[in-house]
């Protein structure tokens, strides 16, 4: 398997992962130890999934013309998710404010995955070079 199928196949399964968690999160209510463990382990996997994204793939993709607009827009979509995972940290559990931040997230994150994987994803691998893999195979 070259290294950016590699690359691209673990981001798709941090992807299900996250899918899991969301859905697992939404079978929750109230303010109880399994929402806020769930929540906790999703904030930690997808904070460090985003992070290893943007050193590996997005800034190798941001050097590349006929990828700048696209990959300019997943990183301000990190920022946004960021934000509202911030946000909904800041919030009780327990109110009805969190759980519709916590819906707006869910469907903002599945949009954002189903981008990357069906969009970005296969558009990118057809403008690396054998060098762009390596760096993204160090890196990542």
């Amino acid at each position: 398997m070259p290294k950016a199928e590699a690359i691209f196949a673990a981001l798709k399964n941090d992807h299900v992962k996250h899918r899991d968690l969301l859905d697992r999160i939404a079978q929750t209510s109230g303010e109880t130890s399994e929402r806020k463990e769930l929540f906790t382990q999703f904030t930690k996997e997808v904070k460090g999934h985003a992070a290893a994204e943007e050193q590996a793939l997005y800034s190798t993709m941001l050097r590349k013309p006929e990828t700048t607009d696209d990959t300019r827009h997943s990183v301000a979509e990190h920022h946004e998710l960021d934000e509202t995972l911030n946000d909904l940290a800041a919030t009780d559990m327990s109110t009805g404010a969190w759980l519709q931040k916590f819906k707006q997230l869910q469907h903002d994150y599945l949009h954002h995955i189903e981008e990357e994987e069906d969009d970005h994803f296969p558009d990118f691998e057809k403008h690396l070079t054998a060098e762009d893999e390596k760096h993204m195979a160090e890196v990542f």
